[in-house]
């Protein structure tokens, strides 16, 4: 998706997310990595960020991308299964293998309805 072809109302963020920023934020992104520029990872760690709860489009894609730099980072890494999507569906199964399986020591995989109810009562809390 390139803004030239769809135009910004059409990349804009969801109206139920955008009513939390602020104090929520935002980084845009130009290649399907959001960690080229570095200005998330300042950001993260200015603010003790040590986990990061990755959902988005493009399993196969952007969220790759974004999953293996947070690897490369040192942060711990949870995948919501069920909020992740690609335009391919056997691309995304595949996907969801890869981060279940051959990532299992670097990436954790849980549906979102697990990791609300984790927040703030599992030993390990992804807060």
């Amino acid at each position: 998706m390139t803004l030239d072809k769809l135009g910004a109302g059409q990349v804009d963020i969801v109206p139920e997310l955008a009513r939390h920023v602020p104090p929520a934020r935002t980084f845009d992104k130009v290649v399907y990595s959001p960690w080229q520029s570095g200005e998330l990872f300042l950001h993260l760690n200015r603010g003790a960020v040590r986990t990061l709860i990755v959902s988005g489009g493009e399993t196969d894609v952007c969220v790759l991308a974004s999953v293996l730099g947070a690897i490369d980072l040192g942060f711990r890494v949870i995948v919501a299964s069920d909020a992740v999507c690609s335009s391919s569906d056997a691309a995304h199964d595949a996907m969801q293998l890869f981060y279940s399986q051959r990532l299992s020591q670097q990436v954790e995989t849980a549906e979102t309805e697990e990791i609300l109810d984790c927040w703030s009562g599992c030993p390990q809390s992804p807060v």
